[in-house]
């Protein structure tokens, strides 16, 4: 019997995903790329997103990174939770411009992982850096 194919198994499980994640789509997210592993989504910057400053609200820029950080994480096609985060601000993200979140596995060991995620702006500046923790948990696999 032959194994799965992993870059088949990692679209499976971000399609599957993006059918059930409403606050994704909600916010505007793109699905980029995913492979195992690694996911790439993306969001425009709109003026219902700036802060007192004028500027991207860092919480719309963690959901980009943390989305971003989910589908890296099921691409495997076991079901995966975030367990821990944490985000640096580097620049401001600005209106009108698209951002980018490219998340990575760094580590894994057991049950858990680490993923970076690197949020850029169009020009491959970092906006900021988020590091995601991951579990595995039982249960079935991701999506509806």
């Amino acid at each position: 019997m032959t194994e799965p194919d992993p870059q088949a198994v990692a679209e499976a499980s971000a399609q599957a995903m993006w059918q059930a994640d409403a606050a994704s789509q909600g916010l505007g997210l793109r699905l980029v790329r995913v492979a195992p592993g690694e996911a790439d989504l993306a969001m425009r910057i709109e003026p219902r997103m700036a802060n007192g400053f004028g500027a991207c609200h860092g919480g719309f820029l963690f959901a980009l990174a943390d989305s971003a950080f989910a589908f890296a994480c099921n691409s495997f096609g076991r079901p995966t939770v975030g367990q821990a985060c944490t985000i640096t601000y580097l620049r401001p993200g600005q209106v009108g411009e698209t951002v980018t979140a490219a998340a990575r596995l760094v580590a894994e060991a057991g049950r858990s992982g680490v993923y970076e995620v690197r949020v850029t702006d169009a020009a491959g500046k970092v906006v900021a850096l988020f590091q995601g923790q991951s579990r595995e948990v039982a249960g079935n696999r991701p999506g509806p």
